[in-house]
């Protein structure tokens, strides 16, 4: 029976290091997200805003139009393109590091459309993100998953219903047999998430109740894109994101009852300045 080894603040000096000083906006990635109906266009700004916050050097959403007005309100750093212009995403989803799609995404054929003609651009090299409704539409519409560097961030009921295995039924045991066929880094977020790499299978050792809000799912997301299109060791980047989001909870949760997504994306900066190695 194979255990989760503990993820600890250790993994943050290991990955966040000091910029140099010859670097430039190109040298910190470029990252495409793609996502937010227009009735969810939050979940793809909270996204956009973690990615930026991380430190991505080049951040564009693809979304809805009507979520343009708001993303440049909240966040003048990225930029926007139509989510319908698919020649237009092409060209964006090629000439990035890394894709975040889902957040906001929703489940209809539009949406689905969407995920299809991500999958048939994205390359060999490049990271691909999936989360949030991308997840459920992989599951449901039994779509294949692309070569790349797959990293996928289901909750435990997404999980659910991408794997058949029932939440009471979500050991490592099982999920590793089910993440060996997706060829996959898989982040199982839950009370401790839990981060499958092909180096191992590690568990958060923090976490608070006072992130059980809605967007919180998104704003990892997008820290995961971000940290992945900077930082070299991939499996090392994620592990980074899933502990930089809930040790920056952690922390606000001692003063607060709740703790909001952009709350912790407004830390980030000082956070991982705090944590380089």
């Amino acid at each position: 029976m194979q255990e989760a080894q503990p993820l600890t603040e250790n993994i943050l000096a290991a990955t966040i290091q000091q910029r140099a000083a010859d670097s430039y906006k190109g040298t910190y990635g470029r990252v495409t997200l793609i996502g937010g109906n227009r009735n969810f266009g939050g979940a793809i700004i909270m996204a956009s805003e973690a990615a930026v916050y991380s430190g991505a050097g080049l951040v564009t959403t693809i979304t809805d139009a009507s979520n343009q007005d708001a993303l440049h309100a909240r966040l003048p750093e990225a930029m926007f393109a139509d989510i319908t212009d698919f020649d237009q995403s092409r060209e964006l989803i090629k000439g990035s590091d890394v894709v975040v799609v889902g957040p906001g995404l929703g489940t209809d054929d539009e949406a689905a459309a969407v995920l299809a003609d991500v999958f048939n651009v994205i390359q060999s090299d490049q990271i691909l993100v999936i989360d949030g409704s991308a997840i459920t539409l992989v599951a449901e519409r039994h779509l294949p998953l692309p070569e790349t560097h797959l990293i996928m961030t289901p909750h435990q009921m997404e999980w659910q219903r991408l794997s058949g295995i029932a939440i009471d039924k979500q050991t490592v045991d099982w999920n590793l047999a089910i993440i060996d066929q997706l060829d996959a880094t898989i982040v199982l977020k839950s009370h401790r998430t839990q981060v499958y790499t092909d180096n191992g299978v590690y568990e958060n050792t923090i976490g608070t109740p006072a992130q059980a809000t809605g967007g919180m799912g998104d704003t990892l997301a997008g820290m995961v894109g971000g940290f992945t299109a900077q930082f070299k060791d991939t499996d090392q980047a994620v592990l980074a994101a899933v502990y930089s989001h809930s040790a920056i909870a952690e922390k606000l949760a001692k003063t607060q009852y709740v703790v909001l997504p952009h709350q912790i994306v407004a830390q980030l900066p000082q956070f991982m300045k705090a944590h380089e190695g």
